[in-house]
Parts: structure tokens; C-alpha cells; sequence
């Protein structure tokens, strides 16, 4: 199996055939799906907060913005644990 390696902004990523290509797709995706709700919850509970009858809808898009930043460290591991153990097995 030819191994090889491709430098990426963040990190080294190690490719392995095809499977380097489709594994880390979805992935990326995800964060990147992830990045955009945070940024459009974070800039709606701003806007909210202008408007005192609003602020609690604020409050919420705004707990709401801090679990997806949560989320994304979540994405990480597990795409690290998934892509660990399918080395493992080669």
C-alpha cells in the first residue's frame, strides 16, 4: 500500500491509497458546517440583543453558539480516533 504524505495548513495528514481522500472529506465538512452555524448564531444573538424584548432569544443563540464550539474539538477527536484505529488494522 503506497503511503504518502501531504503537508496541510494544520497538520500533517497521512494518506493512505484513496481512503486518506474520502475519510477526511466528511470531516472537513463537518467543521466547516460546524464554523459557519457558530459565526450565524453568534451574529443573529447579537442582533438580538439591541432589542430588550429579545435578549432572552439572544441568550439562547448565544448558549447555543458556545455548545457548537464545543463541537468542534468533538469533530476533531473523533476523526483522530476513527482515522487511529483504521490505521491500526493495516
Amino acid at each position: 500500500m503506497e503511503h504518502e504524505h501531504k503537508s496541510d495548513k494544520k497538520e500533517d495528514v497521512i494518506r493512505v491509497g484513496e481512503y486518506g481522500i474520502f475519510f477526511k472529506r466528511p470531516y472537513q465538512i463537518l467543521y466547516m458546517l460546524n464554523d459557519f452555524l457558530i459565526g450565524l448564531i453568534f451574529l443573529i444573538g447579537s442582533f438580538l440583543f439591541l432589542y430588550e424584548s429579545l435578549k432572552t432569544a439572544g441568550c439562547l443563540l448565544f448558549a447555543a453558539g458556545s455548545l457548537l464550539l464545543l463541537i468542534r474539538p468533538t469533530i476533531r477527536l473523533v476523526h483522530d480516533i476513527h482515522y487511529k484505529r483504521y490505521r491500526n488494522k493495516q
